[in-house]
């Protein structure tokens, strides 16, 4: 782990959990695996405190806990996972994707279970159910079954999941874990249990209510405690969270179906998207190509909307599997040609364009040039740069020089004599893609922690103002649910002057931008990542 990714788990933390969950969570990461008295003693945090903090990183799955790791009669243990503790970044895109895929519905639910960690399915169920029942007109709520219709098909589709069974449970037990349990959660994983994907009978019969006039300022303040129910729904213990895996798989098959949609067209990108839904059950997480599809299979499953003709479809086959990026391979000839997505080689020619955009963006269209002839041709030297890429001898020196000294570029050098004399040794650029990819992702996770802390900055800025436009549209809000006169209103929006307003405009653009820029910014952090995990396994 290096000091950016501890700098911008610590940021995450504080903006998410407080300053005192953030000081425990980053001495974990920086310490490894400690037991609570090495807790309390070295971050100077009381022990109640830090017990509490604990609590809130274990119930969000970003801390686990194991007793016996030392030997029998050694106190429990505690560990921070850094890779859980980023995914904070992506929470926006999570919550996006499931009002994409699900409505308003399915943004609700995951929205619930990323703010809270894990919950049963009938405390989602009544809480999402309240939450639209709020937003409808007078007279309308929103059926629990409906929001029930909608986990199950996130429960389907595999985008949430059981938590996995524990003797104890970690919300409520990770302090008062005696040595004698033999406790770990490092050892199971949801899939690792049949019914990590079975839902259970909820018989939760009604429909959402509204909050009683007055209470709205009490379930702010409650907003994330979770409520005491004195009814039995028959799922008690059974908790669900988030399976962000799934999130990743979906985003990593939308990246190569758009990047195939840029390249040649719309036709091309349905006809990859058909592949790697019908092989999306079949195909492992980890594996570098998905199952073998017959053309004949493919036919049958793409949208009748398309209204594709068997030869035009062998023809975009055929068109796929001989373009140089080759997002889709040929496996066979059976069943008129068996046909794979490359999902290895597309992450690597995706990270590769971002590589390429980083450099034409910093050192120009010609310095991007000799970079994507270096990646081409391999090993070069100077002379040969120089007449493969047409530039001028004292530019293209320059400008290798520059990509040698932002390391980008790699010198090697091949001798020809033991002695390594420079006069009879061959001096080679070249370009190592995977090195390089590390390189720009420890960049974005600067940038983005630079992004958080200039936002934290304007927000704290400007904190008096925020408040002061806060109280006045809590005011404004509930005269107007009291009936009050439009003059009321008015006497009451005067309180902040034109300069105020301007300066909250202002402030608010900023802010947005900067949120802009952190989305934008993670998403190229995903396919860099995707492709460094993608060149792990395989």
């Amino acid at each position: 782990m290096t000091a950016q990714e501890v700098r911008l788990c610590g940021l995450l933390l504080q903006e998410h959990f407080g300053e005192v969950v953030e000081k425990v969570g980053t001495h974990l990461l920086k310490s490894g695996a400690q037991n609570l008295r090495a807790i309390v003693h070295e971050t100077g945090v009381a022990l109640d405190l830090v017990k509490k903090s604990l609590c809130v990183l274990v119930q969000h799955g970003a801390c686990v806990f194991s007793s016996r790791r030392k030997g029998a009669g050694s106190p429990t243990e505690y560990l921070t996972s850094y890779d859980r503790i980023l995914r904070i970044l992506r929470y926006p895109r999570y919550i996006y994707t499931g009002k994409t895929l699900y409505g308003d519905t399915g943004e609700l639910i995951i929205e619930e279970l990323l703010q809270r960690g894990h919950m049963t399915m009938s405390s989602i169920v009544k809480t999402v159910a309240d939450r639209l029942t709020q937003n409808m007109e007078e007279g309308c709520s929103m059926d629990y079954n409906e929001v029930s219709s909608a986990f199950s098909k996130l429960v389907e589709t595999h985008f949430l999941q059981r938590c996995p069974p524990q003797k104890t449970q970690a919300s409520d037990n990770s302090t008062t874990t005696t040595p004698s349990d033999p406790v770990s959660t490092t050892q199971s994983t949801p899939e690792s249990f049949p019914d990590c994907y079975k839902v259970p009978h909820v018989t939760l019969v009604g429909r959402g209510k509204r909050p009683h006039p007055g209470e709205d300022g009490e379930d702010q303040r409650n907003a994330k405690r979770p409520k005491l129910d004195p009814e039995t729904h028959g799922d008690e213990g059974i908790y669900w969270q988030v399976n962000f895996e799934r999130f990743h798989l979906h985003f990593r098959d939308q990246a190569i179906v758009s990047a195939v949609a840029n390249k040649l067209d719309q036709t091309s990108s349905e006809i990859v998207r058909t592949m790697l839904r019908m092989s999306e059950v079949m195909t492992s997480p980890t594996a570098t190509c998905t199952k073998p599809l017959s053309a004949n299979e493919i036919f049958r499953a793409l949208p009748p909307s398309y209204n594709i003709a068997r030869p035009i479809l062998d023809q975009y086959l055929t068109l796929l599997v001989d373009d140089p990026m080759e997002f889709v391979g040929k496996a066979g000839d059976s069943g008129g040609g068996m046909f794979v997505v490359n999902l290895h080689r597309a992450l690597a020619n995706l990270a590769r364009a971002t590589i390429e955009s980083v450099v034409q963006e910093r050192f120009g269209s010609r310095s991007a040039r000799i970079f994507r002839l270096l990646l081409r041709k391999r090993h070069l030297e100077q002379k040969q740069v120089e007449d493969f890429a047409m530039i001028p001898a004292k530019e293209a020196k320059d400008m290798l020089y520059t990509l040698l000294s932002q390391n980008l570029v790699q010198l090697q050098e091949v001798p020809k004599t033991p002695d390594f004399a420079p006069s009879r040794t061959f001096y080679l650029y070249t370009v190592n893609q995977l090195p390089t990819v590390r390189m720009l992702l420890q960049n974005c996770y600067k940038t983005v922690a630079n992004l958080i802390e200039r936002r934290l900055f304007e927000t704290k800025e400007s904190k008096r103002l925020l408040e002061k436009s806060q109280r006045i549209e809590a005011i404004l809000a509930s005269l107007q649910a009291s009936g009050a006169e439009p003059e009321q209103l008015t006497e009451v929006e005067e309180m902040i002057t034109a300069t105020e307003k301007q300066q909250l405009d202002s402030l608010r653009l900023h802010i947005n931008k900067l949120d802009s820029a952190e989305n934008q910014v993670d998403e190229t952090i995903f396919l860099l990542e995707s492709y460094v995990n993608s060149t792990a396994t395989s």
